[in-house]
């Protein structure tokens, strides 16, 4: 092999290395640096390239090392700065590549560079910082107006300050100026959404499925999961998107190499390790709390590894306490994750996660245990090799679908949703007139995210008010712009916009008491309630529901079926409208159902959290046994005790 002691200089060296890079031979040209290292220690060049390719090779301590080290020896290295700022963001630690990136645009011989501000408009927004966020993109967008990716960026910093209507403005510049873009058209229906702004709805999701059907860009899988899709399109979307999107931020080897965990010891205890940004507050946890702290310590050993943020509060306190070790690994890359879940000998991991926000793509882009499993926090294919099962029930993930799946689907017996018996059921009535309610008159409550609201459904919900006089619609507060454009819709189709009232955020205990205040729950389609619907049965209080083919469009109607209620479950727009209307018009029958779910919180399937748990262990033996024999993961169904 060729090496710096070949040529006439160190700088002719560098040269050649450089075109090694070029041509993909990152082996090669590292060891041509590290020639040139050899006899010239202090080299920045050949420290920085060197840095480059271990960032290519997906070694980010090393490739940060380099970089810092390429800095040491020249502090005004514009390029050194840029790419550290870029290694450090890779590694979470943001507010280091925040100064980094700062100091870069800083030094820069040149004019600011609108994608080097974008860059740190993004990291400004990842670390929270809003208002800064935004301040940097509005120059990113000044020094290049027709710059797509500093207006999608844009777009990212005015939805994470609640400002929709905005950013679905960005979001649609950003598809106009790059039409290749095409996941800037999901972030554009997702923000429209979000404020209940339906005017460009149905050319938005025409143009979401085309994608999807012509396989010639990204959609967002979140996103397909929201619009009317069917399971084969939903695979297709989240097949693509891994492969386009979450596949590059992980290295061939991390992802075919699946780690060797050792033998369970002679009591035979399995590691467990549930990873997730949402160990705090959040309907994730809400649901989950318990399923942790009931893990037969004899046979689990449970860890958990947070990447989200640590808020301080008593669910985060509750969280820290459920595990047998409660890792925080924030700031820590992809490859220390994989070495710390190898020492701690795990042999399943579990990503609570999925496509939804703050997951980490680096983490799901590699093998982190020898066995890996989706669960709870994203109904959908996950189109990945990493994951080996998706846990599911006979409604949400039929066995009919595992076409439609790359992971096995593990069919649980009751719901694949556990849940935690310690909700608080005795927060204080609040009043009526407290909540906007009128003294009396029907309550139908609906207090699904506005972004699962479509206007069909929404045209459902005002024909159902016409047919029942006196009736109001409890709606989760969209915001002052989503508040603006329900109102005017509900004039548009000549309905009364004072009988909407909506319910601002409380904590949970205050939540969930408002929902004794209602009289019966409307479901959401196709994406239906989760953790709402699970709070509405825990109150006591009915849903409808409308059972559609995807696991989202599905996952009420489960829902139900384990809470002993299967009689509110709907397979059409029509039946659901009807049966709303019909109940609201059958107090004694709605009373019926309330006591039949107040006894059921101590006796139906939904609500057994000590069973959901062995079921879960029933199915995680299975997992590591057929592991163990040498099998390749198979879909199977967990037998009920």
């Amino acid at each position: 092999m060729t090496t710096a002691r070949h040529f006439a200089s160190p700088a002719e060296a560098l040269g050649y290395a450089v075109t090694l890079h070029q041509d993909g031979r990152h082996a090669e040209c590292g060891a041509v640096c590290r020639a040139i290292l050899a006899v010239k220690p202090d080299h920045p060049g050949a420290s920085f390239l060197l840095g480059v390719v271990a960032f290519a090779l997906g070694r980010m301590e090393e490739s940060q090392r380099r970089f810092a080290v390429t800095l040491a020896l020249e502090p005004d290295l514009t390029d050194a700065c840029l790419n550290l700022a870029l290694v450090l963001r890779r590694r979470g630690r943001l507010a280091e590549a925040v100064a980094l990136q700062a100091r870069a645009i800083r030094l820069s011989p040149r004019p600011a560079d609108a994608g080097q501000v974008t860059a740190l408009g993004a990291m400004l927004r990842e670390l929270g910082r809003t208002v800064a966020a935004r301040t940097a993109l509005r120059r990113a967008v000044a020094l290049s107006p027709d710059n797509a990716e500093a207006w999608r960026e844009s777009g990212h910093a005015w939805r994470d300050g609640g400002a929709f209507g905005a950013a679905a403005t960005a979001y649609g510049r950003a598809c106009r100026l790059d039409p290749g873009r095409t996941e800037s058209l999901g972030d554009r229906l997702h923000a429209a959404l979000s404020h209940c702004d339906w005017s460009a709805y149905d050319a938005l999701c025409q143009e979401v499925l085309a994608v999807i059907d012509s396989d010639r860009g990204i959609a967002l899988p979140l996103l397909t999961l929201l619009i009317d899709t069917s399971p084969a399109q939903q695979d297709r979307a989240a097949r693509h998107f891994h492969r386009a999107v979450v596949r590059p931020m992980g290295t061939p080897q991390a992802v075919a190499a699946a780690p060797v965990a050792p033998a369970p010891g002679p009591d035979g205890r399995l590691t467990v390790a549930y990873l997730s940004a949402d160990f705090h507050e959040h309907a994730t946890a809400y649901l989950a709390a318990e399923l942790f702290e009931l893990h037969d310590r004899n046979r689990f050993r449970v860890i958990a590894c947070s990447y989200g943020p640590d808020d301080g509060g008593p669910m985060r306190r509750r969280l820290e306490a459920a595990f047998d070790t409660f890792h925080d690994i924030r700031g820590t890359d992809a490859d220390a994750v994989q070495a710390l879940l190898a020492a701690e000998g795990v042999h399943i991991s579990v990503d609570l996660k999925g496509y939804t926000r703050h997951v980490r793509f680096d983490l799901l882009a590699r093998r982190l245990a020898p066995v890996q499993v989706a669960y709870l926090g994203y109904p959908g294919p996950m189109g990945g090799d990493a994951v080996d099962y998706l846990i599911g029930d006979r409604f949400v993930t039929p066995p009919e679908h595992q076409p439609h799946y790359r992971e096995r689907l593990v069919i649980m017996p009751d719901s694949y949703q556990v849940n935690d018996r310690r909700r608080p059921l005795d927060a204080p009535l609040p009043e009526r007139a407290a909540c906007g309610l009128p003294p009396d008159g029907f309550v139908f409550c609906a207090f699904n995210a506005p972004f699962k609201v479509t206007p069909s459904q929404f045209g459902l919900w005002m024909r159902v008010l016409g047919r029942v006089p006196g009736s109001v619609l409890w709606l989760q507060h969209p915001g002052r712009e989503g508040v603006d454009n329900l109102r005017r819709e509900a004039v548009r189709r000549g309905d009364d916009p004072d009988r909407l009232v909506f319910a601002p955020h409380r904590p949970q205990a205050a939540h969930l008491a408002r929902y004794r205040l209602a009289d019966l729950f409307l479901d959401s389609f196709p994406y239906t309630g989760h953790t709402t619907v699970s709070d509405a049965l825990w109150m006591g209080l009915p849903v409808v529901t409308r059972m559609g083919d995807t696991f989202a469009s599905r996952v009420a109607a489960g829902l139900l079926n384990a809470a002993g209620l299967p009689e509110t479950v709907t397979t059409s727009a029509d039946a659901y409208e009807a049966l709303a209307v019909r109940l609201a018009g059958d107090p004694a029958r709605l009373a019926g159902y309330r006591r039949r779910l107040d006894a059921g919180r101590a006796t139906a399937p939904l609500f057994d959290s000590p069973r959901f748990t062995r079921h879960l262990e029933m199915a995680y033996r299975t997992m590591w046994n057929r592991h163990a024999a040498g099998l390749p993961p198979e879909s199977f169904t967990v037998p009920s005790l």
